[in-house]
Formats: structure tokens, C-alpha cells, sequence
């Protein structure tokens, strides 16, 4: 294996025409010059120059050497500017996976900051629903997961996974504009027992049989689609009724459509979640403080 010193100071060699002068630019005395070309010599195998009267000239592998060594030490150059700039915080690459929701309120909100303080990180914005999400920063697809768990709901958290509590998402019923109950500020389900519902994502959809059958009764689903927009235009057309994060609502309000608190209330956690060792990565770090902010500022539609 080439040592880089070794190969530096060969290349000085060369561009300086001599020992001493390449001992004096890189601040070495002459004898260390010379046992650095000989242990490259060792390591090559065969000798790099030959003496032509009072100078030096390359034999054909320091010719092939010489070649190459310019583009190596250009490599390693940009290999230690990128990674400094990494760890100063100037660049870096964080891939994202969120559910739908969160994709279209925290991250823009996350990122706005993020590009006006460090235009040089990039994000990849990936997206699935819980616990797809997760299962994909598992498998090393992303760098951070956003996830939501209902109360009661099991949570288990790998070991190897540190979980950054974000928000807690109020959940509200979403009824169409002109419904008996939409003059309420907040709406018992044990009024909506005989109501159509609409129900979402597999989580979601547990959720609201859960949520109802602790007020008694069980709901009738008429249709299931873990697409926001489709359901309040499922809503707005007299389909049924939704229950809804309130985080949806903040960024996709229907004008035939509202929301009112649910009674009982419910909540759905939001967290992020974060490999262990990638803690230690700048940027990582960097867009999840950022993910935190923007969660800390969230207000309601």
C-alpha cells in the first residue's frame, strides 16, 4: 500500500528536480527525502530514479508514477475539503422518510430554516407511513424516519435507534360545512354513532375503531383511502366523516369542510427517529434540530 506522505514528497522530487530542492520546500532535511523515496522504492518494487550526471531523471515506473501521483494527491485534496466542509457543517447529504402529513408541513418549514443558515446540506425527501418509515432507516434507506403512534398503540423501539419526541397532533372530526353538529367547538363521538365514516391509513383506521369502540359502538367504514385530499373531498361530497390530525388540516383545508375538536380527546405522537451512531454526523444532527423547531412553532388550520 502507498503511504500519501511517501507519494507527496515524490511528487516534490519531481517538480522540484532534486532532493535538497524538494527538501526545502516541504521543510525536511535531506536524508528524510531520501528514506522516503527508498521505502516507496521498497514498496513499488523497482526504482523510481536514476542518476543523469549531477540530476535526476525517472526511471519508466517513476514516469508511470509520476503520472498518477498528481491525481491521487488531487484526490486526497478534495477528499479533505469535502469532509471538512462536513464537519464544519458546510455540506452533507441527510435523506428524510416521513408520512404524508408531515412531508407537507414540518419538512418545508424544517428546511426553509435549514437552507437560509447552511445552503450547503441537501436533503432527499422519501416518503411512507409508519412503520414502513422506520423499517426503512433500519435497512439504512434514510437517515432520519418520522413516525406517529396513537395512545395505546404498542411502541417498540429498537435499540439501535434513538426516538426524538416532536409534537403531539390534536385529532378532529371532520364533518362537511352545513352538518347539524359543525356549529359545535367540539363534537362528542358518542353523537357520531350514527354517522358514515371514512377512514385512512392502516394506523389511522385502528385508530378510529379503537377510539370509538371505547365510546361504545362500532363504526360503520364506508371507505378507506390513506389519501389526505381524498378524504375531506369524500367529506365535502356527503360521503361520511373523517376523523383527521389536526396536522392535516394546517396545510389542506376544503372549503366545504370542517374541523372540530373530538371529545374525548386524542392525540397522536410524532417523533423522529435517528440511528445511534449517526447522532455524531453534523448534518444529521443539524436537520433534526431544525425538524424540532418546526414542530415546537406548529399551530393549528
Amino acid at each position: 500500500m502507498f503511504d500519501s506522505r511517501h507519494i507527496r514528497t515524490f511528487h516534490e522530487v519531481v517538480t522540484a528536480g532534486s532532493y535538497s530542492a524538494a527538501a526545502r520546500a516541504l521543510g525536511y532535511t535531506q536524508p528524510a527525502i531520501t528514506q522516503q523515496i527508498k521505502a516507496l522504492e521498497r514498496v513499488v518494487g523497482v526504482p523510481l530514479f536514476t542518476r543523469a550526471g549531477r540530476g535526476l531523471r525517472l526511471t519508466e515506473a517513476g514516469e508511470a508514477l509520476a503520472r498518477h501521483a498528481e491525481v491521487i494527491l488531487g484526490d486526497l485534496r478534495a477528499a479533505q475539503q469535502q469532509l471538512g466542509a462536513l464537519a464544519r457543517l458546510r455540506a452533507g447529504r441527510v435523506r428524510v422518510c416521513a408520512f404524508p402529513s408531515a412531508n407537507a408541513t414540518l419538512i418545508p418549514a424544517a428546511m426553509a430554516r435549514l437552507l437560509a443558515e447552511h445552503p450547503g446540506v441537501r436533503v432527499e425527501l422519501l416518503e411512507a407511513e409508519p412503520p414502513e418509515s422506520v423499517q426503512r432507516l433500519l435497512r439504512g434507506e434514510c437517515d432520519i424516519a418520522l413516525a406517529f403512534h396513537y395512545p395505546g398503540a404498542p411502541v417498540e423501539v429498537p435499540p439501535e435507534l434513538v426516538e426524538t419526541p416532536l409534537m403531539e397532533d390534536q385529532l378532529t372530526v371532520l364533518l362537511p360545512v352545513g352538518h347539524p353538529l359543525a356549529r359545535r367547538h367540539a363534537v362528542r363521538l358518542t353523537d357520531l354513532t350514527e354517522e358514515r365514516w371514512i377512514a385512512g391509513c392502516p394506523r389511522c383506521r385502528a385508530n378510529l375503531l379503537q377510539v370509538c369502540a371505547a365510546q361504545g359502538f362500532a363504526p360503520d367504514v364506508v371507505f378507506t383511502t390513506d389519501d389526505n385530499l381524498a378524504v375531506q373531498s369524500l367529506v365535502a361530497a356527503g360521503v361520511g366523516i373523517a376523523l383527521m390530525p389536526a396536522l392535516v388540516l394546517s396545510f389542506m383545508c376544503h372549503r366545504k369542510v370542517t374541523g372540530r375538536l373530538a371529545e374525548p380527546h386524542v392525540r397522536r405522537k410524532v417523533s423522529a427517529y435517528v440511528l445511534r451512531e449517526h447522532l455524531r454526523i453534523p448534518a444529521t444532527t443539524l436537520v433534526l434540530n431544525e425538524l424540532k423547531a418546526a414542530a415546537a412553532a406548529r399551530v393549528g388550520c
